[in-house]
């Protein structure tokens, strides 16, 4: 598992008018760019090789790979469309590999707890059981997301979707392991993950580890406060 695909292709607009300029995943937090955070955390896994897609403003993220010494980055070109998470991954795959590999989002990032936490999903990780395991967060332990939840986690990790239920649900924390054979199949062009990940809760083969740490989800101008804000109480 030293491989990564770094999603990194959007548009941004819940974060204008900052991204008319600039690509989402370079806007800065706390003097650093959202996808610097998130390599910072491949490096630290020990990731030797990833995958950068881009599509909006792509010559930018193309420039910021360039000047990376380490991972190796190559990049995955959807210019012509934007191919959606399931699409990106499916496009990159023949870069990644036949192992497992990680996935990260390039405009969130998170906090580690006692354990980074993709050393965490790599420990748990059971090639048998799974062919999924996302990084999920309490919602008392992410900021900047006002969203309700994604998920249900049983006593094994094992996932389904989040129902209106009195349980509260946990969230998409923005990274995960995947195996490739979940992307077997796949629809050509653009689709989202969300459709192999309900293949694999049908399968039972979609689990969570929950994470202990904050996650910082920057997805507007405002929410780049709060995530500073987190960051300088952390230190």
């Amino acid at each position: 598992m030293t491989s990564a695909m770094v999603l990194a292709a959007g548009h941004g607009l819940r974060m204008r008018p900052l991204t008319l300029t600039r690509p989402k995943p370079l806007i800065e937090v706390a003097g650093k760019s959202l996808i610097d955070h998130g390599f910072d955390r491949l490096r630290a896994a020990g990731v030797t090789h990833a995958v950068v897609n881009v599509h909006y403003l792509a010559g930018e993220i193309e420039a910021w790979a360039r000047r990376q010494s380490s991972p190796a980055i190559a990049i995955s070109d959807e210019r012509a469309e934007l191919l959606d998470t399931g699409g990106g991954i499916a496009r990159a795959l023949p870069l990644l590999g036949t192992k497992p590999f990680f996935v990260i989002n390039s405009d969130s990032f998170w906090l580690d707890g006692p354990e980074p936490a993709l050393e965490r999903l790599r420990k748990s990780w059971n090639d048998a059981s799974m062919d999924c395991l996302l990084l999920l967060c309490p919602l008392s332990l992410a900021i900047g997301y006002d969203g309700k939840g994604d998920f249900h986690r049983d006593a094994s990790g094992r996932l389904t979707r989040r129902s209106d239920t009195a349980r509260e649900a946990l969230a998409y924390a923005g990274a995960y392991l995947v195996h490739p054979r979940l992307l077997a199949g796949a629809p050509a062009g653009a689709f989202s993950m969300n459709l192999l990940w309900d293949r694999a809760i049908a399968e039972a083969r979609l689990f969570g580890l929950v994470h202990d740490g904050l996650w910082l989800h920057v997805g507007t101008p405002e929410a780049i406060g709060a995530a500073e804000r987190a960051l300088a109480e952390r230190r």
